[in-house]
């Protein structure tokens, strides 16, 4: 509970939920400044209520999150301490966190004045370096943006906080100012609705109870709010009047004062109905009957916060007209009633003001003679609904000039006619439509982002990505739109349209087809492209139309009948890749400044989207061709045969070290190698090469074995400060006279972290080389103990080497790529080897590669017959033994 607010229950015997009922007070201040810091406070107590725990806070501090790729974003109001009213990444726990005043952020945002506090290295700033968030490592990075309410005072901040240093470029702090903006509304709008809820509640109230007077008590404040005539009932004028629960006290009786309190505590604990009748004793020392009646209202847990009704004098009985009356007088929504005519039979004084009309103007007067504009509108539909059904009616309306507003109606049906309540809410849909614009600006900001990231990360192209962007921007921005794309050859073209209405695309894409040939020089795209700043184009017709030839492109412009346009370069360091032009037709009002920042947000984003990926792709074809250049075809033994394969990434993801390998020893044994150095760059394919070289190297002497060589390996990466990490598996085909002479061959093979290899034997068993434990890596521990291990096989085995992106990825676990591994290498057991292994990627990645995959397999064929013609030619860079040939 905010600090300076008291607990309730602490006075007498009542035991209020928020604040004491019956403390002594003193007489009201006058209404603060809002730029005061007596403003501010007001101006929080009145928006927290509604703003704890809002999901529409969560939704917009979500938004902020992903746009801005920080790890949480938080709104806080600042009142005598701070409190996280909303947020997204928190730790749990945080909603309702408050923080001593000299220990906030948030505050510090708000010395900035209306400027955003934009922290790189948090640590290092010694506007929050000492303050315990950044102290303790929780904040490395910041980016704060004042929240001001509609009256003009900074209630609070909208942060975004990042564990690590990181710098905020101007369209993050933008677009953090228009988030911003949006949860400034909502907070407001939230408030406008629970003042409107309780104006509502107790006119209701007011209606039930007959009253004459109004109250309004703030459980949370202690603040009792009455009207003229209660204040007059209980003998009080606005000086002596202290708006404290004290004025009913004091004025009741001693013998009702315990009846006043149990009703009050009752409505409170239960957030019920209060209904008390009570004596009260005026200083003149006549005794009087009042009536109250009231509602506790409840905050989102459940806990009682205000209490509303209506109190009357029950004295006397007046006569029920008069009563009520008194009471459509006094209350503070507008109501009148006409007769089955449509003749303007009463009008209290709220209706009079709301509709600009004294009582001798409208009383006989037929309403629809008065309010012409109102023939034909929902006014009229859902009046005669009710005469004509009996039944009640609520609604929304808006009347046109000179009244110039929004309406909630309620209106009844009766023997006389029809009696009508109403409420302008003007304020309340401004508000809301302002935060529907805002959402939906942020909404638009994802979205491009999304559909510029999806298809040029899966290689689906440009031209597919500035269509999605497109399809987009309308209608938020405009009623149609067209992208134009500058290719790397220095080309303009127009690669994407669309129009908010189905029935006119067509005519949007064939202007997209025309458009650029027939464009003066001085039409407002060239010029833009040109300079690369914004155009703005408030006449289309005089700017573009009349300077197009006559022909189809001019009649294709003259059907579509664009009024204003906007057209956005897109620019990424230094170069223009584009153009987004954006039109809307002469009944929708030109793009307002909100409306062009969020287009050239966009359009920036797009641009660098773009610029990135171009230079992804070209980094891509070095690092890949790098790779290919480095993976060479392998030998053929005779009747042994060897497939390789390597296959790049679907996805515009950096080349990775994936790598194969497979020579002879000068004793004719072959080797098969295969690595996966770690990382996903041209350093890793670099470092893929480095370590491909120096392990043919070290294996090509016959002596040692794969866990020699892989050793040698290790202590060559930290003797040279290679700084690489990568993980490998090597297997020798070994083969003396005497395992020919019985059809037999050793498989000796050793493992540095990588998936392990499986063993296809002749009579379809499959068997997983792995050690009884794991060994380490290559670049960890070059001292770690590494073993060979041996199995022999008979002809027809074939052995499989690959690596963790065949096996692995986002949308499938190791164990999960495994088990489909083992599976299809049983079914597809007797297919020729490279069938073998085209098919299993195929099953393995239907979808495509979400990472590189290498792979490298060996199949050995019966020695006493010739080589299989399937196998293909037998081929060697050169017999090791002139007499001999190679050997396994």
């Amino acid at each position: 509970m905010p600090t300076g607010i008291p607990q309730a229950g602490m006075l007498g015997p009542v035991r209020v939920t928020r604040s004491p009922l019956w403390k002594e007070s003193t007489v009201t201040a006058p209404e603060p400044n809002p730029g005061s810091v007596e403003g501010r406070l007001t101006a929080v107590r009145r928006l927290e209520p509604t703003a704890l725990g809002s999901r529409a806070l969560q939704r917009l501090t979500g938004l902020a999150t992903r746009l801005l790729e920080a790890d949480a974003t938080a709104v806080s109001l600042l009142g005598e301490v701070e409190t996280v009213v909303g947020g997204d990444g928190l730790p749990t726990g945080s909603l309702g966190r408050q923080v001593p005043y000299g220990d906030s952020l948030c505050a510090v945002v708000l010395e900035q004045g209306d400027l955003p506090l934009v922290v790189a290295d948090a640590v290092t700033d010694p506007r929050v370096g000492a303050l315990p968030p950044v102290a303790d490592g929780r904040v490395g990075a910041f980016l704060g943006v004042p929240l001001v309410a509609f009256d003009g005072s900074p209630v609070g901040a909208l942060t975004a906080y990042s564990v690590r240093p990181r710098p905020w470029t101007d369209s993050e702090t933008g677009l953090l100012r228009q988030l911003a903006d949006s949860v400034a509304t909502e907070l407001e709008l939230s408030a406008l609705g629970r003042e409107f809820e309780a104006h509502r509640l107790r006119f209701e109230l007011a209606i039930d109870a007959a009253e004459i007077g109004s109250f309004d008590w703030d459980l949370v404040t202690g603040r009792l709010v009455w009207d003229d005539r209660l204040v007059e009932i209980f003998g009080y004028d606005r000086v002596t009047f202290d708006e404290s629960i004290d004025a009913v006290v004091s004025r009741c009786h001693p013998d009702d004062r315990e009846l006043l309190k149990d009703s009050l505590q009752a409505a409170i604990d239960s957030c019920g109905e209060y209904d008390a009748e009570i004596r009260i004793v005026l200083p003149s020392g006549e005794t009087r009957w009042v009536q109250g009646r009231g509602r506790a209202l409840a905050d989102d847990r459940g806990v009682a916060v205000r209490l509303i009704g209506a109190g009357f004098d029950t004295t006397a009985q007046r006569h029920s007209d008069s009563r009520v009356a008194r009471i459509l007088e006094v209350m503070k929504s507008a109501f009148f009633s006409v007769d089955r005519d449509w003749r303007f039979a009463y009008v209290n004084a709220e209706a009079e003001r709301v509709l600009s009309r004294t009582r001798e103007e409208l009383l006989s007067g037929v309403m629809w003679e008065i309010f012409p504009a109102a023939v034909g509108s929902d006014f009229e539909i859902n009046y005669r609904d009710a005469v004509a059904t009996g039944q009640e009616r609520v609604f929304e309306a808006y009347y046109p000039p000179p009244l110039d507003a929004w309406y909630e109606v309620r209106a009844w049906p009766g023997p006389d006619g029809l009696s009508v309540y109403f409420v302008d809410v003007t304020e309340r849909r401004r508000a809301a439509e302002m935060s529907r614009r805002s959402t939906a600006r942020l909404s638009l900001v994802a979205d491009v982002t999304s559909a510029m990231s999806a298809p040029l990360s899966t290689g689906a192209g440009e031209e597919a990505a500035l269509q999605r962007v497109a399809e987009a921007v309308v209608p938020v921005l405009g009623d149609w739109a067209v992208v134009s794309l500058v290719d790397e050859d220095g080309r303009t073209r127009d690669v994407g349209s669309w129009h908010v209405d189905p029935a006119m695309r067509s005519s949007v894409a064939r202007y997209a087809e025309l458009r650029l040939p027939a464009l003066p020089p001085s039409a407002p795209l060239l010029r833009g492209l040109a300079s690369g700043q914004l155009m703005r184009v408030p006449d289309v017709e005089a700017a573009v139309g009349r300077s197009l030839p006559p022909g189809e492109v001019r009649d294709v412009l003259t059907c579509l009948a664009p009024q204003s346009a906007v057209t956005l370069p897109m620019v990424a360091r230094g170069r223009t890749l584009g153009a987004l032009s954006i039109y809307r037709p002469a009944d929708r009002d030109q793009a307002d400044d909100e409306d062009v920042a969020t287009a050239q947000d966009v359009a920036d984003r797009i641009a660098l989207a773009l610029d990135n990926s171009r230079l992804y792709r070209q980094q891509r074809r070095l690092a890949e061709g790098l790779q290919r250049s480095l993976l060479t075809a392998p030998p053929q033994p005779d009747h042994v045969e060897i497939v390789v394969r390597y296959l790049p990434a679907v996805e515009l993801a950096e080349v990775g070290g994936d790598w194969y390998d497979a020579f002879l020893q000068p004793s004719g044994a072959t080797v098969l190698v295969i690595g996966d150095v770690v990382g996903h760059d041209t350093e890793a394919a670099a470092a893929m090469g480095q370590l491909r070289g120096m392990l043919r190297g070290i294996a090509y002497r016959d002596g040692p074995g794969p866990a020699a060589v892989l050793g040698e390996l290790d202590a060559a990466i930290q003797g040279l400060g290679m700084g690489t990490m990568a993980t490998a598996a090597i297997a020798r085909v070994e083969q003396t006279p005497g395992d020919r002479a019985a059809g037999l061959t050793r498989l000796r093979w050793s493992n540095a972290g990588h998936p392990p290899p499986l063993l296809l034997h002749g009579d379809g068993r499959i068997e997983e080389l792995a050690h009884p434990r794991a060994q380490l890596m290559l670049g960890v521990d070059p001292t770690s103990s590494r073993t060979d291990a041996v199995v022999t096989v008979g002809y027809g085995a074939t052995l499989l080497l690959y690596t963790d992106g065949l096996v692995e990825g986002r949308d499938l676990p190791m164990d999960d790529g495994m088990a489909r591994l083992r599976a299809a290498l049983a079914e597809l057991a007797e297919r020729p080897l490279p069938v073998l292994c085209d098919e299993v990627i195929e099953r393995l990645r239907p979808e495509g590669l979400q990472d590189d995959v290498a792979l490298v397999a060996i199949r050995l064929h019966p020695e006493d017959r010739p080589r299989p013609p399937g196998a293909g030619t037998a081929w060697v860079p050169r017999p090791i033994d002139p007499r001999q040939g190679p050997a396994r």
